[in-house]
């Protein structure tokens, strides 16, 4: 019965998390881009051919490269949120759909406050291998692409905004304080101001601006940065894009290729299964719950022997959490305090210490929570409130056992020999010095200064081997 409410529990607690996982399981499948119709037209016209596709055929490209031969199709993904490993995985795998159905151009609309720099760099790699031309467009009005956005719209053929949008900020999350940077931290930073001056100057735009972004976190907004030669045009909405970019010449490769948007259809790229399932175990908040659930799954089964749903359930939990911190930006500082923490908690169930294992070990464990995840981008690290909740109830569970163990050293021995002292027996006879005794249904060889009549209580005031010493009572 009693395996059966752990077995319960285990899976209250995996439930709490999926429900938990299933309020960010859209936010996070955002970043890798929402859930749309997988066709639609960017206005009536697009259905029909335009008189330009009727006629000979979209203008030849100046590279040799016919753009017409492509299909009259603009592939829509969108970047909404931080950037993240199912980011980088969505915008990888809508780029070479769209190269496989031959889709004239690819439009990034983009949304981000910045990201992952492993996932930004495979976004980067993806855009720079692509035979087709990729459009990063920040919007709708209010939108930005800072931080990691700015160097993936820096690195597309061609960089669009809505009014009312921003770029910039583009320092490393990691560096930045009062005081002056260490070698490392300089070392961060020139690497970062190289990679995007490199991008400024294969796409001809302003590679000072783009420096002062990573060194300075400058931004800027929309107009100024249209101003600044920062990005190509300015664009109300997706149909107002393709009519502003028709007649274009991007190079893309070796080749130049005239672009032919005017009312041709668009088609948004849906994240497939894997993708969204990427996108929620990899959320550091939902990470975060299934080692939880592993770690507590599996002292439920290591207390209860035989429960078998608490173990089978955490290890597949812990499991699968040690494979999001693989791919996520994971402090192992803050995963060996985590696992110290652990540790710790554990021993003071074997150890008489009174407390003190488990309050430094919930310290640890709660400092190391705060310092997983090695990132201040929003929406990729774990949640206060959360870290707070597990804390104030491992605190609440440390404190129930504490007063358990006090309360029950408080009590009297109630077994072996101690618990026999100070019981009362009944004399089974009349003796003087040897006799026996009746206690808890057996009959024992008893001895007493005074004499003792048959029937009388006794107490036990002390027990060698088999023979008790008696008083009358």
């Amino acid at each position: 019965m009693q395996s059966r409410w752990i077995a319960l529990a285990v899976l209250g607690l995996a439930a709490l998390t999926v429900a938990a996982a299933q309020g960010l399981t859209w936010a996070s499948a955002s970043a890798a881009g929402p859930a749309t119709a997988r066709l639609a037209a960017a206005h009536p016209a697009a259905a029909a051919p335009t008189a330009a596709d009727s006629a000979a055929g979209d203008p030849p490209a100046a590279g040799g490269v016919a753009a017409g031969a492509s299909r009259a199709v603009a592939a829509v993904l969108d970047l909404t949120g931080a950037v993240s490993p199912a980011t980088s995985h969505y915008v990888i795998r809508g780029l070479a759909d769209a190269q496989a159905r031959g889709d004239r151009l690819v439009i990034l609309e983009m949304d981000t406050p910045g990201g992952l720099d492993t996932s930004m760099r495979d976004i980067i790699r993806a855009i720079l291998a692509s035979p087709i031309p990729v459009v990063a467009y920040v919007a709708p009005s209010g939108a930005r692409a800072a931080s990691a956005g700015t160097y993936i719209l820096y690195s597309c053929e061609i960089a669009a905004m809505a009014p009312a949008t921003n770029l910039g900020a583009a320092t490393p999350v990691e560096i930045g304080g009062g005081t002056a940077p260490t070698t490392e931290e300089r070392k961060q930073i020139n690497d970062a101001v190289a990679y995007i001056r490199g991008l400024a100057e294969l796409r001809g735009r302003n590679a000072d601006w783009a420096e002062k972004a990573v060194r300075g976190a400058a931004s800027l907004p929309a107009s100024a940065a249209l101003q600044s030669h920062v990005i190509d045009l300015i664009a109300t909405s997706v149909p107002d894009l393709l009519e502003k970019l028709d007649g274009r010449q991007v190079k893309v490769g070796a080749a130049t290729v005239v672009l032919a948007t005017r009312g041709i259809a668009t088609e948004r790229i849906e994240p497939d299964w894997r993708t969204r399932l990427l996108a929620v175990i990899t959320h550091p908040t939902v990470a975060y719950g299934l080692m939880l659930i592993g770690i507590y799954g599996l002292l439920l089964e290591g207390y209860n022997p035989g429960a078998v749903l608490p173990g089978v359930a955490g290890a597949i939990a812990l499991l699968v959490a040690l494979f999001a911190f693989q791919i996520l930006s994971v402090n192992y500082a803050g995963l060996a305090l985590i696992a110290l923490g652990v540790g710790m908690i554990i021993g003071e169930f074997f150890f008489p210490t009174y407390g003190s294992l488990g309050v430094g070990g919930l310290i640890a464990f709660v400092v190391g929570s705060i310092i997983l995840f090695d990132t201040d981008v929003q929406g990729l690290n774990v949640a206060l409130p959360i870290i707070a909740g597990v804390a104030t109830a491992g605190g609440a569970i440390l404190l129930g056992l504490v007063y358990l163990v006090t309360r029950s050293m408080r009590r009297p021995v109630v077994t072996g020999r101690e618990g026999m002292v100070g019981a009362t027996a009944e004399a089974f006879e009349d003796f003087t010095e040897r006799g026996r005794v009746r206690f808890g249904g057996e009959l024992w060889n008893a001895r007493s200064a005074k004499p003792v009549h048959a029937g009388q209580q006794v107490r036990i005031v002390r027990v060698e081997g088999l023979l008790l010493w008696v008083e009358p009572v």
